[in-house]
Parts: C-alpha cells; sequence; structure tokens
C-alpha cells in the first residue's frame, strides 16, 4: 500500500501561476543591479546642498526633491530584494542582495542626516518666508510636520549626545528578544493527538486551541513556568525599557513619555484616554460573553486557556483559491465597481505568491510601494476558513497602498500606522457580514459569530488593557514609583481582575503575562489596533447602511495616504476618534453578537 505524502514543494516546483509577478519592479535582477549601481553614485550628490539649506527656498526645494527622488529609488530596491527574500528564506544570493542595500541605505541615511537639523536650524520668520514661496508648494506639509519638532530638539551637542545614545536604548528590546526567541526552552508537550511535540512561542497558540482542556493547561502552566523561572531578568529589562522612554521624554521637553509617543501622530492624550474609559465602562458585556463562553463550552469555570479555542471546533471548510477570491470579491461590493474590478485582477494574477513552499516566510503580509504593484504573501491553506479572513485583511492593505500612491505625490502618499488597521479590518467586517448573510448553517453561524466575537475582544479590549498597562507603568516612573516584579506583577493583577471579571478564575501565573508581550518593550503602539478595528467597525456599519457618499467617504480616505493627519483622515471618512462615540459603536456590535451567538446554540 503506498502512503500519500503531502509534501512541500521546494520554490522551483511552484507554478508561476501561484507565484507574484515582480516585474511591476524589476524586470530581472540585472535590471536590479544597474539601479543600485544609480543609487550607489548619486549618494555623493547630498553633500552639494550640505550647510546651503537657509540659503533660499529654491535651494531647500532642491534639496528636497533629490531626497524625495533617492527614497523612492530606495523604495522601489529595497522592496525588490526584500519580497525575493521571503519567498525562499535560504535563497544566499537574495540575503546577498538585502546585505548590500541595507549597507548602502545606511550609508545614504548618514549622508542625508544633516537635513532635518539644517531645517530646523532656519530661523522661524525665514522659514515662514520660504513655506510661502512657489518652489516649496510641493513640500509644506513635510516641512510643517518637521518644523513641529522644534520646541522638542536640542543644541546640536545635545542631538549628538543623544544620537550616541541610540544603540544603547534599543538593548532592552534585544534582551528581550534575546531571551524570548532564543534562550528560553519550553520543553516537549503532547497534544491532543498524543503526538510529542516541542512547546514554543509559536506552537503555545496552536494549544491554546486545542479541543482537549488537559492539553491546553498544561501547556500553560509548562510555558509560565519558564516566564516564572526568569521573573527578575525580565522585570528589570522591562523597567529599563520603561525608564529608557521616560529619559527622552524628559530629554526632549514633552510632559510624560505618552504623550512624546503620540506627537508624531498628532493625537490627543485625550483619545488615549477615552479608549481606556469606554472600554472600562462597557466591560460588563465582556464578562457576559465569557460566561455565555463557558456556558457553552460545558465548563464549571473559565481560564484563560479556555478563551481562545473556538466554541465550535469541527466546522469544515473547503474554498480553493479562485473561490476564495471570488467569495472576498463578492463580500466588497458595497465598495463599488472599480474597488472589486482592480483588486479581483491583482488577486487573481500578479499581486499574490499563494501556497506554502520550502523556505518560505511564514504569515501573511502586504506590502505596498509607489511606482509598482502591491504584494501579498500568503500561505494559503484551502481547509482553512481564517486564510481567507486573512486574504481579505492582506487585501484591504494592498488597495490602502493602491488608492494612496495612485492619488498622493510621493512624499503624501505612505499612510501611517495609526490608519493602517482600518483598512485590513474593515475589508474583515465586510466578509463577516456577507458570509453571515449567505448560509443557513446554523454551526457556520455560530462559528462565524464566535471568530467575531473573539476578534473584537483580542484586538479592542485586550489591546485597550495592554495600552493601560503601558500608560499606567509609565506613571509609576515619572513618579519615581521603583519597577519590580512585585509593582508589575500587582499592576497587572488588578488589571487582569477588572478586564476578565469576578467569574473568571486568574490562574497566577496569568500575571507573568506582562513580561513576555513583545510589544511592551516598545511602547505605546497597541492602542492603534484598538483604535483601528473601531474605526473600521464603525466606518463599515456607515457604508453598509449608507449610499454612495458614504461609500465616497470611505474611498477617499484610502486615497488620502499621509497628506493628512490620521484623525482629520478618518473625521473626513465619517468617524471622530476623538470621541468615544467608536469605541462604543464597537462595543455594542460586540454585545449584539453576543446575544445572536448565546440564542442561536
Amino acid at each position: 500500500m503506498t502512503v500519500k505524502t503531502n509534501r512541500i514543494p521546494n520554490r522551483s516546483e511552484v507554478p508561476a501561476s501561484d507565484c507574484w509577478d515582480l516585474t511591476s519592479l524589476y524586470a530581472s535582477d540585472a535590471d536590479w543591479e544597474k539601479d543600485f549601481k544609480k543609487y550607489q553614485q548619486r549618494i555623493g550628490k547630498y553633500a552639494d546642498f550640505q550647510g546651503r539649506l537657509g540659503d533660499s527656498a529654491e535651494m531647500l526645494a532642491q534639496c528636497l526633491k533629490f531626497d524625495l527622488s533617492l527614497d523612492l529609488l530606495s523604495e522601489r530596491l529595497g522592496t525588490y530584494v526584500f519580497l525575493k527574500t521571503t519567498e525562499d528564506q535560504a535563497n544566499d544570493t537574495y540575503q546577498a542582495l538585502m546585505g548590500r542595500y541595507q549597507s548602502v541605505a545606511t550609508k545614504a541615511s548618514q549622508a542625508a542626516s544633516y537635513i532635518r537639523p539644517e531645517i530646523l536650524a532656519i530661523p522661524s520668520a525665514r522659514m515662514r518666508e520660504f513655506v510661502n514661496s512657489s518652489k516649496l508648494r510641493p513640500y509644506r506639509l513635510l516641512l510643517k510636520r518637521v518644523t513641529r519638532y522644534k520646541p522638542h530638539t536640542l543644541s546640536k551637542k545635545e542631538e549628538s549626545l543623544l544620537a550616541m545614545q541610540g544603540e544603547i536604548a534599543q538593548t532592552a528590546s534585544k534582551v528581550f528578544r534575546q531571551l524570548n526567541d532564543a534562550d528560553l526552552k519550553f520543553g516537549l508537550l503532547k497534544n491532543e493527538k498524543g503526538e510529542l511535540v516541542e512547546l514554543s512561542n509559536s506552537s503555545y497558540s496552536q494549544f491554546m486551541v486545542s479541543p482537549k482542556r488537559s492539553v491546553r493547561k498544561a501547556a500553560f502552566h509548562q510555558y509560565y513556568d519558564q516566564f516564572q523561572a526568569h521573573e527578575n531578568t525580565l522585570a528589570a529589562t522591562l523597567a529599563s525599557s520603561v525608564q529608557t522612554d521616560v529619559y527622552y521624554s524628559r530629554a526632549r521637553k514633552y510632559s510624560s513619555s505618552l504623550e512624546s509617543a503620540l506627537f508624531p501622530d498628532v493625537v490627543p492624550q485625550a483619545v488615549y484616554d477615552n479608549l481606556i474609559s469606554t472600554v472600562r465602562e462597557q466591560l460588563p458585556s465582556i464578562h457576559k460573553y465569557l460566561a455565555v463562553r463557558r456556558k457553552k463550552m460545558g465548563l464549571k469555570d473559565l481560564h484563560h486557556y479556555d478563551t481562545y479555542v473556538p466554541i465550535l471546533s469541527d466546522i469544515e471548510h473547503h474554498r480553493s483559491w479562485d473561490e476564495a477570491v471570488t467569495t472576498v470579491i463578492d463580500s466588497l461590493r458595497p465598495l463599488g465597481n472599480d474597488y472589486c474590478d482592480i483588486l479581483a485582477r491583482g488577486l487573481h494574477g500578479a499581486w499574490c505568491d499563494r501556497y506554502p513552499n520550502q523556505g518560505k516566510q511564514s504569515g501573511a503580509f502586504s506590502c505596498g510601494s509607489f511606482e509598482a504593484n502591491p504584494y501579498i504573501l500568503m500561505n494559503y491553506k484551502p481547509m482553512v476558513l481564517n486564510d481567507l479572513f486573512t486574504l481579505t485583511h492582506e487585501a484591504g492593505h494592498s488597495m490602502h497602498s493602491h488608492y494612496s500612491a495612485k492619488s498622493q505625490p510621493f512624499q503624501y502618499y505612505n499612510y501611517t500606522i495609526f490608519v493602517a488597521e482600518v483598512a485590513s479590518t474593515f475589508n474583515e467586517q465586510l466578509l463577516t457580514h456577507y458570509l453571515l448573510n449567505n448560509t443557513d448553517d446554523k454551526r457556520l453561524k455560530a462559528y462565524l459569530l464566535n471568530h467575531e466575537i473573539d476578534s473584537i475582544r483580542a484586538t479592542v479590549v485586550r489591546q485597550t488593557m495592554f495600552a493601560e498597562f503601558e500608560k499606567v507603568t509609565h506613571e509609576m516612573a515619572d513618579s519615581g514609583e521603583p519597577l519590580t516584579v512585585q509593582s508589575f506583577r500587582g499592576t497587572y493583577r488588578k488589571l487582569l481582575d477588572a478586564y476578565f471579571g469576578t467569574d473568571f478564575v486568574i490562574d497566577d501565573q496569568l500575571s507573568l503575562e506582562c513580561f513576555r508581550i513583545p510589544h511592551f518593550y516598545r511602547a505605546f503602539y497597541v492602542y492603534k489596533y484598538a483604535t483601528g478595528l473601531s474605526a473600521a467597525i464603525a466606518l463599515s456599519r456607515r457604508v453598509l447602511k449608507g449610499s454612495e457618499k458614504e461609500r465616497a467617504d470611505y474611498l477617499r480616505f484610502l486615497a488620502g495616504g499621509c497628506s493628512k493627519d490620521p484623525l482629520e483622515l478618518l473625521r473626513d471618512a465619517g468617524v471622530d476618534m476623538a470621541s468615544p462615540a467608536p469605541i462604543k459603536t464597537a462595543l455594542l456590535h460586540f454585545d449584539e453578537l453576543v446575544d445572536e451567538l448565546d440564542n442561536l446554540i
């Protein structure tokens, strides 16, 4: 008897029709080499402008034009080699190209490093005169964004000292990554099939969705045993990260490290505080869901290791790539023919690298650039329903890149992280809506409701808890309160008690979670996940219930790039993130989904 083996193919064995076509970047490596030589040769031209940016508006405009042209070439070169390295990470040819590119890009960055300080050194009255010149009209917003930093820019000597500390400032994050990714060993554990599997940071999430509770429980405790064994090292590392943030915010004359983090996106602290206070007000809805989950799973009590496994985990699913694309496009019809036709051509054609192969980067991403197609890396599996959601998520990013690049000049096309997750999760909202409205299968409906509920809980509620932890611990450091194992764990335990409620069993080890979240070592980022999904839910409801105006507002948002500040772009689209309303909308939607799920199964 012959046993069929599902072998993952080598890259050379993958049909070209299943791979992305990178010719919109470069037709060949030889063409890349030609541009790379141009890039190397042009770096020396930066010296022509050094020390002269304050001479005239024309000189400043020439410098900015040159700098942007070199950035554009750099983006094209870097995008190509990055995408080639992800196809097969064992391919030495492209690893070498990436190394060469990074080395030259670093030299370009060093050569251009004088531009920002020279602009900031131009007297304010002279800069106002410059900005009013027609020569600088295309760069007015760019200059406005640079000069915003003037009150937080120090003397040349002080800036030099801060720059010299740059590598030291990354120490806490590097130590955590080395400890977490390399040194912590979690041992072996049997899965629900009785197979002995290595427990790791990546396999832990697989254990948490095991249908066998004893496996989830064992994985949880075995995993956190290692964090407990290293809690003093981890606490010292996290404390160093927090103290570094506080140091730099004080050195640059911000009122707090939170203000420093929000400053680049022009986000008032009220947005951050509104997120926390609004989620706090709606916590009874979260507690209600956890009670529903416990009841539907038939459990006497609910632990953290019971919150990731789908309540219904035996849903059958099969969609070929073409069927998946058709489903995604049909779900996005509310966005109009232009959006859907462009995306359909991209997904059926040149944009996507579809399936796993040996050495290919895991997971999925979208990578946009100004002059080429937006590209999507997938590891699509027809039997995995979540991969359908991953596809529409990445497609949302790609269409955001497409519309921004089509509508904006290079200096204003690249949207910020604050708005990036809106376009991707908006697509997930429309896909869920479409799937729920096009099935009579109660179990599938329950699965989809459960998926949507858990997505909101993980992205809006959990990330808000993380955001509150970051705010509290930085305030502790600001006030001189010691950051120790006990203070970190005690602070985190109070948040766990509040966010999970009194009917949830919190294992003592769960407070160690505060040491294993990578984002905590580069703080004040996670709140953007929560605001992004909240905005996406509000905007998707608006488009689904609206007319041509609401659709046009949303498409203008996608086309906006960074031509306006993030809050202004979202406000124009129809959602005000300075108000608690979008957060409330998301959590009221959550509450309605919980009631629907409770009544369905």
